[in-house]
């Protein structure tokens, strides 16, 4: 069942998926489409999810679940990832790829990879001031919270 993001409780789990490049107009236009009706038919054990989602930033998809009613299952887990490996496919986009570190520089989010970004610290061409997005985040409430938060306040703080 869909479900719009703001309506999910602050307790709603989340799982975010980084794209390695921001997405065209068009290619918002489908992913609205294609995420809605992922969505609307997702299930567990033949339960319907109240799910709902964003794309912040043009760059970044979001699923989130309201587990109240039902919570997600190893099966109704992998059918996310086979759709978000779908999305991967179809519009030539990296989102499953856990060694990229997405930041902020001159304004414009940039996606490298972690042994780059930790390089980029130790020769402060990153500061613990620079917004990074923390994508181990798992509830809404500290989605909205801290997830685009500075390194020095989030995982990547060991960097420095």
């Amino acid at each position: 069942m869909l479900v719009p993001f703001s309506q999910l409780p602050d307790h709603a789990r989340i799982w975010i998926y980084p794209s390695n490049r921001k997405f065209t107009d068009i290619e918002i236009s489908q992913l609205h489409s294609d995420v809605e009706q992922f969505l609307v038919e997702w299930t567990a054990h033949g339960s319907s999810l109240h799910a709902g989602y964003c794309i912040p930033h043009h760059q970044f998809i979001v699923l989130a679940l309201n587990e109240d009613d039902q919570k997600a299952t190893g099966c109704s887990i992998d059918k996310s990832v086979h759709f978000i490996q779908s999305l991967e496919q179809s519009l030539a986009v990296t989102l499953l790829d856990k060694m990229n570190v997405n930041f902020i520089e001159n304004d414009v989010i940039k996606t490298i990879d972690l042994k780059v970004f930790k390089k980029r610290a130790k020769a402060k061409g990153i500061s613990p001031k620079t917004i990074v997005f923390n994508h181990l985040v798992t509830t809404k409430v500290d989605f909205e919270n801290h997830w685009e938060t500075t390194a020095g306040q989030s995982w990547h703080s060991r960097f420095f």
